[in-house]
């Protein structure tokens, strides 16, 4: 049947009215049932148990539970790539990072875009990785091994998490601006890349405080900068890249969640206002900062702060990762 044109913009006003109703209703009235937060990881890791503290302290602001469901694979963009797909309402959500959400987008060829095709709800925590050497290395500090490594050249190895890992990215980005060249030995995760540190069978690594902090306190491994503008707090005694000789050269990984595109914007405040909630109360933070971790400034809490964030980020190191020609096998 075929209708009179003004039968049918009244019939398509009317589907419109209808649906922009429905988006409202929804968002006055969620959440009503359980969210899910997918978290692109095994069970264990760093991803994991973060994501954990940020659900178990959501439902108390939402009054849902928040649910984790592990969705392992492709370095996470096998879950990413599920909320990228899932329905906008706020019921499906993406809990990752700079892996997720900035470096996957240069090392793989994606079905979604890891910037457009998500609504960012908050940054939850973030910490500065660590540069450490195995115990028998004769540096005692950075411009120290600086040297050492431009004595040695393409000779030394550093270990990472994996192909495209931070560890990874960062190496290079050390080799740019210091004009060294050492090898990458890529691991299956941190853990068993400090293994070999600590015994010796590597020469670096560039890896997370929940990493190096507990080999460093038990001096089995040496430890010569904090990448970034300040010292950690599980750890006031290594300095910042800046104090140590080679400022600017700052690496941070960080968590944060989004929700899928088109999520309505009274949804994403909920949930934002569930995660400032989260990151206010004291317990909360912590634990955050017991496993190494720092949490964001109010202002740095918002949507349009995290989504400035990870367009700097893309900005900052998709060009490294491509001009190293870093990608996944």
């Amino acid at each position: 049947m075929i209708l009179p044109r003004r039968k049918f913009l009244q019939f398509a006003g009317a589907s419109t009215v209808a649906s922009a109703y429905s988006r409202v209703a929804t968002a006055q009235t969620y959440p009503t049932r359980p969210i899910t937060m997918i978290v692109p990881f095994p069970p264990g890791g760093v991803t994991d148990p973060v994501g954990r503290i940020l659900a178990e302290r959501m439902h108390v602001s939402l009054a849902q539970p928040v649910v984790i469901e592990n969705v392992a694979g492709a370095n996470g963009n096998i879950g990413t790539g599920r909320v990228a797909r899932a329905a906008p309402n706020g019921y499906t959500l993406s809990f990752g990072g700079w892996n997720t959400h900035v470096a996957n987008g240069a090392v793989y060829t994606l079905p979604y875009d890891v910037l457009n095709d998500f609504e960012p709800v908050s940054l939850f925590a973030s910490y500065a990785l660590v540069i450490v050497a195995k115990k028998k290395m004769p540096a005692n500090d950075l411009n120290e091994l600086i040297a050492w490594l431009k004595a040695n050249p393409g000779n030394a190895s550093q270990g990472s998490a994996g192909i495209g890992s931070m560890g990874h990215c960062t190496g290079v980005f050390f080799q740019n601006i210091t004009g060294t060249r050492f090898q990458h030995v890529p691991y299956r995760g941190s853990a068993p890349a400090m293994q070999d540190l600590v015994a010796g069978q590597i020469d670096m690594m560039i890896d997370a405080p929940v990493t190096t902090l507990p080999q460093v306190r038990a001096e089995a491994i040496k430890a010569y900068a904090v990448l970034a503008k300040s010292r950690l707090a599980a750890a006031p005694n290594i300095p910042t890249v800046d104090e140590a000789g080679l400022p600017g050269l700052y690496a941070l990984n960080w968590f944060a969640f989004w929700a899928p595109k088109g999520t309505p914007k009274d949804v994403i405040g909920k949930l934002n206002d569930a995660v400032v909630g989260a990151l206010a109360d004291p317990s909360v933070r912590q634990r955050l900062t017991d496993i190494g971790f720092e949490i964001p400034t109010r202002e740095q809490q918002t949507p349009e702060a995290l989504a400035a964030f990870q367009k700097a980020e893309i900005e900052k190191w998709w060009p490294i990762i491509k001009a190293a020609g870093i990608k996944a096998e």
